[in-house]
């Protein structure tokens, strides 16, 4: 595979449209070293991007940065994007996470209808040699914030849409090195893919029928307000959830630059 393979502008990695450019322009990222580059647009997707539920899973890049929210592969799509449109190679890496993680920012209710295993993905980008694993970036820092608070006391866990060792202490910053928070939920490896959108072709997305149109129109609004609330509120009892190791608004529309 040559390194123009992971640079190239695909329709879901669309950072040629005016949106995405105008977005790298404004804040000057081309202008910063390789290391600040993966860093401005890692922090942008993780904590200008709320986390959230789009329509969709293999939604263009601009279509995210519209909504202004995200989740694991939408998310993913966005930052593949930017690190592209900087000149830093990205390439895609297919998973499915236990449910089980969704458990909490998806209500009771709701939560028999989802798959028992989820499509997941995280972002792989080269930088000093090596391909380093980008994932930490799905819950912004206010949303993760508010589960810490909620369950003060707790190292491993897994719900409210994070799988990790230490929820205290999750490896979630730009320093350099991989970055993850829901890899203690992953169930199936897919392997490295060129781009999100031959993973998603071989892949497909989470719903289809029936259950992607209720999910679409009427599921994921019901979730998102959830999630807003959860980001809002202030310290629960922890005692939905167990410390199992491999479980568990729309978001306010954020500024444009």
């Amino acid at each position: 595979m040559t390194e123009n393979a992971w640079l190239a502008p695909t329709p879901i990695a669309d950072f040629d449209h005016p949106s995405l450019a105008t977005l790298v322009e404004s804040r000057g990222w081309r202008q910063l070293s390789t290391y600040d580059k993966i860093g401005a647009a890692y922090a942008f997707v993780k904590d200008e991007i709320a986390f959230g539920y789009n329509r969709s899973d293999d939604l263009p890049a601009s279509e995210v940065l519209r909504d202004g929210y995200g989740q694991c592969n939408t998310k993913g799509n966005l930052l593949l994007a930017l690190l592209r449109s900087l000149g830093v190679p990205a390439r895609f890496h297919g998973f499915t996470i236990d449910k089980a993680l969704q458990r909490g920012a998806i209500p009771e209710w709701l939560f028999p209808l989802s798959p028992s295993r989820i499509l997941h993905s995280w972002v792989e980008v080269q930088h000093g040699g090596e391909w380093l694993e980008l994932e930490g970036f799905i819950l912004d820092e206010a949303y993760l914030s508010a589960v810490q608070r909620r369950f003060p006391e707790r190292t491993r866990f897994c719900g409210f849409g994070a799988a990790t060792p230490d929820l205290r202490r999750p490896q979630v910053e730009w320093r350099g090195r991989s970055t993850y928070i829901q890899r203690e939920g992953i169930a199936d490896d897919f392997g490295v893919f060129t781009s999100p959108d031959a993973f998603y072709e071989a892949r497909g997305t989470n719903l289809v029928g029936p259950r992607r149109w209720l999910f679409e129109h009427v599921a994921r609004h019901v979730m998102n307000r959830r999630v807003r609330r959860i980001r809002q509120a202030g310290p629960r009892p922890a005692t939905a959830l167990t410390a199992g190791p491999s479980i568990a608004r729309e978001p306010a529309p954020r500024p444009r630059p």
